[in-house]
Order: C-alpha cells, then structure tokens, then sequence
C-alpha cells in the first residue's frame, strides 16, 4: 500500500533530536556510500535502502525515508550526508560511539523517540560523554541545519513499512 506524504510541500521541518545521532551512526557504522548525486544508506538491520538526492546548485534535498517522504522533516539519511559533505557539524568520536546500535529495532520496539534517546544518551553516558555536552552538539546541529534552508527535492513515494 503506497501511503500519500502527511505534510504541506513547503519548507523541510526539523527532525526529531534523535535523528542527529540516528546519522552519526550511520556514519560510524559504514552505512553511507556517497553517490554522483547523492548517497544511498542501508538501515540499520540491513533489510531497507534508502536513496538521497542533494542538488547543490539548486539547493534542494531529498530522500525516500518514512520521516522525509510521510512526516516532512530532514530524514537521517539527509543529516548524515550533509555531516559527510559538511555542511553540518560531524563528530567523529561520537559516531564511533554510536556503532552498531539497532536503530530500526529500537525504534519499532518502543514506538517512541524520547525512550530510544534515553537508550542512546545512556550507552554513550557508559562511555564517557557527558549528556549535556551531547545534547549541545545536537541543538548545534539543528541549528545548522535550520540555517541552511534546503528546498524539498521530490524523489518519488515510498512503501510504508
């Protein structure tokens, strides 16, 4: 069943603060192959790819994940390119920190970003990083990315789950 998008075509929305560190690890797990247009990212079971289109010259974005195509906000596929090409800010440490946690299980299981938040700050807490300090550099990135003010680049719908 091909689901209509739940947003107004206009401007992107932030994601979800999770999304930040969704990205990061991507990138520290080796899930993004940067293409000629773009980049295609393997979730996070490997069952899933998504493709992102950045238009540099026009300034526009796109992706075919549930949060870019359904909800309207810069998916982390998008977030993590635009850390890679660096556009946003990338922290390296702490997508190394990040590896191999089960995203799409934990986001399925609890249904709900702030508990899988909780479930991340607290693995990184395990590792020595200060959860302020962490939350800094999310808002740092948000921030970024609202400045940046990307046009929506229209990939096409998606299966929805």
């Amino acid at each position: 069943m091909t689901e209509q998008p739940r947003f107004s075509s206009g401007e992107w929305k932030l994601p979800p603060e999770i999304k930040v560190l969704e990205a990061l690890g991507a990138i520290g797990d080796g899930r993004i192959e940067e293409t000629e247009f773009g980049a295609r990212v393997v979730s996070s079971d490997g069952t899933r790819t998504y493709t992102v289109r950045f238009d540099e010259e026009g300034w526009r974005v796109g992706s075919t994940d549930n949060g870019s195509v359904y909800r309207g906000y810069y998916g982390y596929p998008i977030v993590a390119l635009l850390m890679l090409k660096g556009y946003l800010p990338l922290r390296r440490d702490l997508a190394e920190a990040l590896r191999g946690i089960p995203w799409r299980e934990l986001n399925e299981r609890y249904k709900r970003y702030w508990v899988v938040e909780r479930i991340v700050l607290d693995r990184l807490k395990e590792r020595g990083y200060d959860q302020s300090e962490v939350k800094e550099y999310i808002k740092t990135v948000l921030q970024k990315l609202k400045e940046l003010k990307l046009g929506r680049l229209e990939l096409g719908q998606r299966t929805l789950f």
